[in-house]
């Protein structure tokens, strides 16, 4: 099996002492070499998204304010997303990158993709940065296949521990693409505070939003039941023509910045039931972009773990193991989320 991997560290765009740095990436390559598998996966190098490619998605203003502050040596953008001199020019590298990608799953080339790219992007709505994020890569990726290869059926699901807020925004009146994030949702306390149940889009695009928001401390229990009663219904229905998916792996029980439940055990559960998903629905055409995780092992592990199975392997490494604590229930919240989607 042929999977291609996109690689753009971005290494000029850190901010000192940031969770969000190259530092990341480079410890996920540092792990994919050790197992074997960096030079397993078709490798291809990134070229720059074109301004139309993301202003397909974004507001030109919000764009040129990117532009002009890195070209005026950097800054922040709000609390927490920052822009150094090279930020426009490795961000526009990161868009361009999950593109070049979705042309090579679209066109045959390889089964399968992982997008190992920053800065990352779920968070930057159509307007708006934020939240590490600068363009909204996946979204990108999403309007150049629809665009590009005349796709009307899009599925975008997100398994990053923060709400793809700005996924949703983009989509939220759009039938032709549906967002699935699942999420640790604590309003007023846990960014972004959107997400929850009833989000389920606007206009044309109501039904076509879907969030699991879910409560601290949700494990593999939680997310089979996710994927089993949710996730697996809606696509169904849907019927996807790509599956693209924001991969997250702040999730885990240890991640620094969240009080979120996972194991890398059950990363692994989650990947195998996206491929199954793409393979069922959408001839195995899947895009894995990745998104948070902050705590180097989990993170390189995780990402590893995916590769592996990208390549059809079964190989799993959990070296962190369970989560000290007894996981939480989410009995209401999949009826809610079922009911709110008429899946009952």
């Amino acid at each position: 099996m042929s999977s291609l991997l996109v690689y753009a560290p971005a290494l000029e765009h850190t901010w000192s002492e940031h969770p969000e740095s190259a530092q990341r990436l480079r410890a996920i390559r540092k792990h994919l070499e050790a197992r074997g598998l960096w030079d397993r996966l078709t490798s291809i190098e990134p070229v720059p998204a074109s301004r139309a490619q993301i202003e397909s998605v974004h507001d030109g203003h919000m764009v040129a304010r990117i532009e002009q502050i890195a070209a005026q040596g950097g800054g922040l953008l709000d609390g927490d997303t920052y822009v150094t001199p090279e930020s426009f020019r490795l961000a526009e590298l990161a868009a361009g990158g999950c593109c070049r990608a979705v042309d090579e799953v679209l066109r045959g080339h390889v089964h399968n993709g992982l997008a190992l790219v920053r800065p990352p992007g779920h968070h930057a709505e159509r307007g708006r940065s934020g939240g590490f994020c600068l363009f909204n890569n996946i979204a990108i990726a999403a309007r150049h296949a629809q665009q590009t290869y005349g796709l009307s059926r899009v599925m975008i699901v997100d398994c990053d521990v923060h709400h793809g807020n700005g996924t949703q925004d983009i989509f939220y009146e759009d039938p032709s693409v549906l967002f699935v994030s699942v999420h640790l949702h604590m309003p007023m306390v846990f960014y972004p505070g959107t997400g929850a149940s009833h989000e389920t889009g606007r206009g044309p695009g109501k039904g076509y939003n879907v969030n699991v928001p879910l409560p601290p401390y949700v494990g593999e229990k939680g997310y089979e039941r996710v994927f089993a009663e949710v996730i697996w219904p809606r696509a169904t229905s849907f019927r996807p023509e790509l599956l693209l998916v924001s991969i997250g792996f702040d999730a885990h029980w240890s991640d620094p910045l969240s009080v979120a439940g996972l194991t890398l055990t059950g990363y692994g559960g989650i990947v195998r039931e996206l491929l199954a998903i793409a393979d069922s629905l959408c001839g195995g055409r899947v895009l894995f972009v990745l998104e948070g995780g902050y705590q180097m092992k989990a993170l390189a592990c995780g990402v590893a773990n995916t590769a592996e199975a990208l390549l059809g392997g079964t190989r799993l490494e959990d070296p962190l193991g369970p989560m000290p604590r007894p996981e939480a229930s989410i009995d209401d919240l999949i009826d809610d989320v079922r009911r709110r989607l008429v899946l009952v």
